[in-house]
Parts: structure tokens; sequence; C-alpha cells
């Protein structure tokens, strides 16, 4: 299967988030050829019931690519066209996969080993694929993400602080508002200092943002709301203690507020001769930690249409992106190789 081809079977796979069994399988099938031809190891690593990471490698896998299977909602399939592949999935990061997959064909076809795949489930709710793989490495000195930077090296990508926000109030006729009291202007004040903090920025990776994401409450419009709830999420740039710090002030007396996940913002290294960035989104790389090696972040597409019904990827970065991936693997085998030459 090329990588067109792959690129359309993987989109046309419907895998939101928590639905990832399908597009596993289909990924475990299509890896167990790879396998057997060039005596790999092929493995699933449990994440969740019905929720599994994919794993091969052929030999020691001293540099791994990685990439998530998960999707953001709705679904809609594949089409193509002279100069873009279209689908949900299709940059964001289904295309990097099959990319990924054609630069290990590539390596393969003239004896590199060394290097392994690793797609895994969740990235775009909690990392929890990334999680359950951080607790079993596999000796990877080196970690290549895969996420739609228009095959740019990112030098940072900016962290992620969410929280949800829950105000109560008392139910009352809204005739007569004196008598109840709205959880949902409650919530509104509260959002409204949270919008008016300060944001952090950063030289690299510039200010940090706030997206008030989900709003929902209340029974009837004739009626004194008796709850009301709000999803928050900020994207920082540094030290969140001051995000946190500003939130429970906003909500002290008015509201609860849950922090549901952080992923911190992360600065990673330039490599020699790719053409470099910095992107606003939060990745799986912090969540993986240390234990799969020296992270870089790169891949084709751009994430401007990424999760719009206008998501596609370019033809051109596809097949860029197999070539940037393949000389990458073997740069980093090579550096290692001559690491070990000189170690004591």
């Amino acid at each position: 299967m090329d990588i067109f081809e792959l690129t359309r079977a993987l989109v046309d796979i419907e895998s939101v988030t928590n639905n990832e069994k399908r597009v596993g399988d289909f990924l475990f099938a299509e890896l167990s050829a790879l396998a057997a031809k060039f005596d790999g190891r092929l493995e699933r690593i449990a994440a969740a019931p019905d929720r599994d990471n994919i794993f091969v490698s052929f030999g020691e896998p001293i540099v791994t690519l990685s990439t998530h299977m998960d999707t953001v909602p709705p679904f809609f399939a594949s089409r193509e066209d002279d100069e873009f592949i279209w689908g949900r999935g299709s940059c964001d990061a289904k295309g990097i996969i099959a990319a990924m997959i054609a630069a290990a064909e590539r390596l393969l076809a003239v004896g590199t080993r060394g290097f392994g795949l690793l797609f895994l489930v969740g990235e775009e709710r909690n990392s929890a694929g990334a999680e359950a793989a951080a607790c079993v490495p596999r000796g990877s000195r080196f970690l290549i993400n895969g996420e739609p930077t228009e095959n740019r090296l990112a030098l940072g990508c900016k962290g992620v602080l969410r929280f949800e926000i829950v105000a109560y109030g008392k139910l009352a006729h809204s005739a007569y508002p004196h008598l109840g009291h709205s959880a949902i202007h409650a919530l509104l004040d509260v959002l409204g200092e949270i919008r008016a903090m300060p944001l952090p920025s950063d030289v690299v990776l510039g200010d940090g943002t706030l997206n008030v994401g989900v709003i929902a409450g209340g029974r009837a419009p004739n009626v004194v709301a008796d709850e009301a709830r709000a999803e928050i999420m900020f994207r920082t740039v540094g030290d969140p203690t001051m995000l946190r710090v500003g939130v429970a002030l906003a909500v002290r007396g008015r509201a609860e507020a849950r922090e549901v996940i952080h992923i911190p913002a992360i600065h990673l290294t330039p490599f020699d001769g790719l053409p470099a960035t910095s992107v606003a989104f939060a990745t799986d790389i912090p969540a993986l930690g240390a234990g799969w090696g020296k992270p870089f972040l790169i891949g084709p597409g751009s994430i401007h249409v990424a999760h719009t019904e206008e998501e596609r990827i370019p033809k051109k970065e596809l097949t860029a992106a197999v070539d940037i991936y393949a000389r990458m693997v073997t740069q980093l085998l090579s550096d290692k190789t001559a690491e070990a030459q000189v170690r004591p």
C-alpha cells in the first residue's frame, strides 16, 4: 500500500479518542507483514481496556518514531484531489503514521536497523497512551514525535492547564430573582475575572492563551439557575503556579474549580539542516517522559486545519516527510555509533 492509499485507509477508520481499537487492529495487521519480512518485534502495549498502543522495533530501538492514532470528533471519511488528502485525522495524525511507516520501509530496504515505531492512543484527550508507554520504555535514546508542523522542526511547544469550574445557586421563579441565586451569573463573574488575568509570555513560545471551551447550565429561561459549569483551557508557556493561584482566587466563595490535566510547556533542540518553528499546541512528549529518549517534534500538515471541517494534508508534504524521517533516523543512528566509538 503506497503512502497515499495508507493515509486514506487510516482516515477511513473512525478512531475518535476512546474508540481506537479498530485502527490499532488495522495497524497491527499492517505492521505484522513488515515485522515478519524484516525480523521485527511487534507488540501491543495496553493503555486501557480495548485500547492498546502499537510498537514495532527492528533491532535495539535506539531511535523511535512516534505519533497518535486517535482523532477529535466528528469523524468524516477521506477524499482526494491532485494536491491534498482530506478527512478527519489526515494531518493530525494519520498521514504522519503513513509517512513514518513509509520511512521505516525505506530504511529496512537498505539494511538499516536500530529503530522502532510507536503509535499511541488518547493524545487528543489526556495522553493516556503516552502515560502507559512511559511505564514500559524500550531503551530508545531518541524520540521523533510527529505532529503537524509543516515539516519544520519545533523548538518548543506550549503546555496545557485545564479546569472544570462549577457554580451552584438556588432555584427561584425568574420574576422574583431575589428569592434565588443564579449559578450562571456567578459563573459569568468568575469567568470574567479569569479572562482578565495577565498571562505569561516566553521569547520562544510567545504569549500564553486562554480558551473558554464549554459553558452549560440552567433549566429554563424563566427559572433562576441552580447549577452552571464551564471547561477552560490555558495554553501555558512556563510555570503554571500563578495561573492556578489566579483561578483559585477567582472562584473563592462563588464556585469550585477542579484541575483536569496539566501538560508542561517544553523547549526542544534544533536538528542540523531542518528549518525551525515553535508551536502553540501540546503533545505527548511530556507524558512519554525521558524513557523514550531525547525528543524532536516534526511532521507534515498544518495545525491550522487540524480539528476543523477543512482538515487536509498536502501530498507533497507527506512524501517530503518520508525523506525527513528517514534522514533523521539515519543521522541519529550514525551519531549514536560515533558516540559509542569515542566512549571510554
